[in-house]
């Protein structure tokens, strides 16, 4: 049996071969004319050539999102976000990863001369000249769910960490916690760069001193549960210098935990936890972790919807926008 055509939908329809194209590009179409033509659609089993369309309009119908790690909660999260938004505008999206690397981020942006995807969000790990330089000359539209110097001239979502850190600190200072540590990441990305500053000025803010402070070297589970060792200076169920930490993400407050119960210390009795993000991963940790939302899923919808904007007009002045955070408290603190 042979695949079914455009012109046997029109046939079927009753109407031209350019007014089934109208309706299948999503073009202007009189209500009568669109539901006609979706009921011969739906009738035929017609599946629009994919190859065909990208010839004639000079598109992929293919986006790419690019993020340090495919497996982090958080990048789920914004993954399916920008999903929803480039699919219900007739776009495939692809995903790769970058990994922590900055030359691998690098390579990505130039790759994409090749043509295999019309436009590229990327979540940068790390930033460095080189990245903005080949976003700034990039051959498709780019827009960087992250922060770049303003002068890589490309559109910009990005979460307000500082903010999201004095959530944290704030709702900690009023459960009595003073003595508060901080586990963050690695402080030469741009996420730990963030919340460190962020952690800093919130102490400051409440006028207290640091306590503890550890640096993991990745933002993941077990990168997590080996900084958590340096912070618990003592053995056994004895009390640790501090009554409550707050981790850069998820996964390493998870690691965290699982390192307090090692040592025969109690969350939230012995020791406070908050996270970042406010992932999957928090409603399903033991006990269910506190964490600041960082709005992932808002901030994949906007670069979303920038990107679409871009593709259509590359000369639009370029958007900065911040996504503000929010507190989720569970059973990881008082």
């Amino acid at each position: 049996m042979s695949r079914p055509t455009i012109a046997g939908v029109a046939r079927a329809a009753g109407v031209s071969v350019a007014s089934v194209s109208r309706v299948l590009n999503g073009l202007p179409a009189t209500e009568e004319m669109v539901e006609r033509v979706q009921r011969a659609v739906s009738e035929l089993g017609y599946v629009p050539d994919a190859r065909a369309r990208s010839l004639k309009v000079g598109r992929t119908f293919q986006l790419t999102l690019a993020v340090a790690d495919v497996g982090n909660p958080v990048y789920v999260t914004m993954m399916r976000a920008v999903e929803e938004v480039v699919a219900a505008a007739g776009y495939r999206l692809v995903v790769t990863t970058t990994g922590p690397d900055v030359v691998d981020e690098v390579a990505l942006v130039r790759g994409m001369a090749r043509g295999y995807a019309d436009g590229l969000l990327i979540s940068p790990l790390r930033v460095d000249e080189d990245l903005v330089k080949s976003i700034r000359e990039c051959e498709v539209p780019v827009v960087v769910a992250g922060n770049v110097p303003a002068k890589a001239g490309v559109d910009t979502v990005r979460a307000n960490s500082p903010k999201g850190m004095l959530l944290a600190v704030d709702h900690l200072a009023s459960c009595g916690r003073t003595r508060i540590a901080f586990l963050n990441g690695p402080a030469d990305t741009v996420p730990g760069a963030a919340r460190a500053k962020g952690f800093t000025e919130a102490l400051k803010a409440h006028n207290l001193e640091p306590v503890a402070a550890t640096e993991a070297d990745d933002f993941t589970f077990a990168a997590g549960r080996s900084a958590a060792r340096q912070l618990l200076t003592t053995p056994g169920s004895e009390r640790v210098g501090f009554d409550a930490v707050v981790c850069a993400n998820d996964l390493l407050a998870v690691g965290l935990m699982h390192e307090l119960a090692a040592a025969g210390l109690r969350v939230p009795d012995d020791v406070a936890v908050v996270g970042m993000d406010d992932s999957e991963l928090a409603e399903q940790s033991f006990p269910p972790l506190t964490s600041v939302n960082l709005g992932s899923a808002e901030r994949g919808r906007r670069a979303a919807e920038l990107l679409l904007a871009r593709i259509e007009d590359n000369d639009r002045t370029p958007r900065r926008i911040v996504v503000q955070p929010s507190l989720s408290i569970r059973r990881s603190t008082p």
